[in-house]
């Protein structure tokens, strides 16, 4: 038993026996591995099978959905400005059963004058010299001009 002994403690034996240790660990760990690997691709693959088709089932009624409220959203902003629009139309419509604003407006608009009052036109200078500085007026009527351009138009 001592050559036994002395073998069992030999560097030689300890050696292989942890070599073949480490060799079943490492076989062990690749078959776990290989295991859970395959467990986990197959639900993996069933996962995003799952996944792609809730994808695809619900992608188009989604984009309906998001449509349909922006479609309400630019309705319920149209009616507001129109409901805003009809105010202010009543408002105007009040206002011109007033005799007095319809004064105001011809005053200011058609240029009326009451019986007695003396109607000043001021000319604007700097509007004056825009006027005359415009190249292609020469002087005539502005009918005259404008047949001379249909004219020269139809030559072209």
């Amino acid at each position: 038993m001592a050559a036994k002994d002395r073998d069992r403690f030999s560097t030689a034996t300890r050696l292989r026996l942890l070599g073949e240790q480490t060799a079943a660990r490492v076989y062990r760990s690749q078959n776990r591995r290989q295991a859970r690997r395959s467990r986990l691709t197959g639900r993996a693959a069933f996962l995003a099978l799952v996944v792609c088709s809730l994808v695809v089932v619900l992608a188009y009624p989604m984009r309906q959905y998001v449509s349909q409220r922006d479609e309400i959203a630019d309705q319920q902003r149209r009616a507001q400005d129109a409901k805003a629009r009809t105010e202010e139309l009543r408002d105007e419509k009040a206002r011109l059963q007033d005799d007095a604003y319809i004064r105001q407006l011809a005053r200011t608009h058609l240029h009326y004058l009451l019986p007695g009052e003396t109607g000043y036109t001021v000319i604007d200078p700097d509007a004056v010299k825009e006027r005359e500085g415009r190249t292609g007026e020469s002087g005539r009527p502005w009918h005259s001009n404008l047949w001379d351009g249909v004219d020269s138009a139809d030559r072209d």
